[in-house]
């Protein structure tokens, strides 16, 4: 069964910096790109960024935000730094077969609250 699971969420002070981790098991994930996204309370979720597991590749949304990846450890990570509260939302992973095609797995998110 495939699984993803995030952590590293919290409370932050605005300014501050968090990294997420997501490890991915189950399955063989060196073709697939890892998306991150977030869903802020009565927003729709939105895209932050994503890295493909096997040539490193990064496309990200926020200049304040990297993604990389542990290939030995199946585990992909963002880190996040100048934290603001406009941040507060709950960060999911997910995995895509390529760069233009739907996610097909999902973590269970982990939440994110940066305080002013």
């Amino acid at each position: 069964q495939v699984q993803l699971v995030e952590s590293g969420g919290g409370l932050v002070q605005a300014g501050g910096s968090l990294r997420l981790s997501c490890a991915a098991s189950g399955r063989t994930f060196s073709s697939y790109v890892m998306g991150w996204f977030r869903q802020a309370p009565g927003k729709e979720r939105e895209f932050v960024g994503s890295i493909t597991w096997s040539g490193g590749n990064t496309y990200y949304v926020k200049g304040r935000f990297t993604i990389s990846r542990d290939n030995a450890k199946n585990t992909v990570y963002l880190q996040m730094n100048s934290l603001k509260p406009e941040d507060t939302a709950v960060y999911y992973c997910a995995a895509a077969p390529c760069i233009t095609c739907s996610y097909d797995y999902w973590g269970q998110g982990t939440q994110v609250t940066v305080s002013s």
